[in-house]
């Protein structure tokens, strides 16, 4: 079976001493498709790079992480274009709004989001989508600006099932990950009530480690996890799982 990642930082320092074996590990448990979003320009190169080396299984995302939306955020953004004009990216990513470090830069923040979704249109690709502690405003903007040309995905969702709907709304997917084998997550007592084609998976990587990992580096090699969680919560077979959300993330990045 085949199984995607739809959210991984494979470029992370986190990965420096062991990337080329972190990968293969991810490949030979069957997860072959990694998709990698941008967080600022400091990270554009080492995502080229990877690229390079992984060509049949390494797929960029290029945009400005609304928690580095500071004063220069016109020049990152500016970088963001210029790369989008230069060469092929699957999604814009990954954007939105954070306000659980710093609500100082609310206003930039949503400029940049605003931005970015209208890029996104212009080159007919789908958002990845950001959110912390901030589904109000993540929300209005989506209301704002949804139509048959917005859709992407909700990454690492965490609301409740009435905020799953409206994402999905939107056109988004919902990016689950590690939170979903959490005792305190929360998500996996309404997810049951979500189709499964509304469903893709990331790791986040290496970030939110599922259960048995928590509190240690994620990567990709542990969306296994996620799989047999989910495979529990829909009562299908793993199978069913990893197929259906790889589907939903061609249907989501085109590839």
């Amino acid at each position: 079976m085949i199984i995607t990642d739809t959210h991984t930082h494979l470029y992370s320092e986190e990965f420096d001493q062991d990337r080329a074996e972190m990968i293969q590990r991810a490949i030979d448990n069957g997860v072959s498709r990694f998709f990698i979003p941008a967080i600022d320009s400091s990270c554009t190169a080492a995502m080229y790079d990877l690229e390079i080396k992984h060509p049949d299984h390494v797929f960029l995302m290029m945009g400005l992480h609304p928690t580095y939306v500071k004063e220069n955020y016109l020049e990152e953004l500016n970088h963001v274009k210029e790369a989008l004009s230069n060469r092929k990216f699957y999604a814009i990513g990954e954007i939105g709004i954070d306000l659980y470090w710093d609500k100082t830069h609310l206003k930039e923040q949503q400029i940049v989001f605003r931005e970015q979704i209208k890029l996104a249109k212009r080159y007919k690709l789908p958002i990845v989508i950001h959110c912390r502690d901030a589904f109000d405003e993540v929300f209005e903007i989506l209301e704002e600006e949804k139509g048959p040309d917005l859709f992407g995905i909700f990454h690492c969702f965490t609301g409740t099932y009435e905020q799953a709907l409206q994402a999905i709304s939107y056109n988004m997917k919902l990016g689950i990950g590690g939170v979903v084998t959490f005792k305190n997550g929360k998500i996996d007592q309404f997810l049951s009530k979500i189709a499964l084609k509304h469903v893709v998976l990331e790791t986040d990587s290496p970030y939110l480690a599922p259960i048995p990992f928590r509190g240690k580096r994620n990567e990709s090699s542990y969306l296994k996890n996620i799989v047999a969680k989910l495979a529990a919560v829909y009562e299908v077979s793993e199978e069913e799982i990893a197929n259906a959300t790889t589907e939903n993330s061609k249907v989501i990045f085109g590839i």
